[in-house]
């Protein structure tokens, strides 16, 4: 009874600490194409991944402040459950990091073949 009492909690704290806390996943910006973009195309695109960029780290903070949150309301877990939440935590920081570097590598690739144009 006690361990369907505690599951009970626990789930309602996970939904309700999703509605509360929600924290939401940047939309990915348009990288121009590098070999058919503008100086003006080229600038707009580095704007959208700086700001992609910040939007992500605010993210990567929501996503941590609210798993702690979340641990701190259900209190003491069984060790497998503690072993499951840090693996879903570090999965979610880990695709969100993992996100940002593949748009910046697409990013810095375009403006290498944007500077290899022929200007002349």
């Amino acid at each position: 009874m006690k361990k369907l009492s505690k599951l009970t909690a626990s789930l309602v704290l996970l939904f309700v600490a999703q509605s509360v806390f929600a924290c939401d996943y940047p939309t990915r910006v348009m990288v121009p194409n590098g070999n058919s973009a503008t100086k003006e195309d080229m600038l707009t695109g580095q704007k959208g991944v700086k700001t992609y960029v910040a939007e992500m780290e605010v993210y990567l903070e929501c996503i941590v402040a609210e798993e702690k949150t979340a641990r701190d309301a259900l209190g003491a877990l069984e060790p497998e459950q503690e072993q499951e939440r840090e693996d879903m935590l570090n999965k979610k920081y880990n695709a969100a990091v993992d996100e940002m570097e593949r748009l910046a590598a697409q990013f810095n690739s375009e403006v290498q073949a944007y500077n290899a144009q022929d200007k002349g």
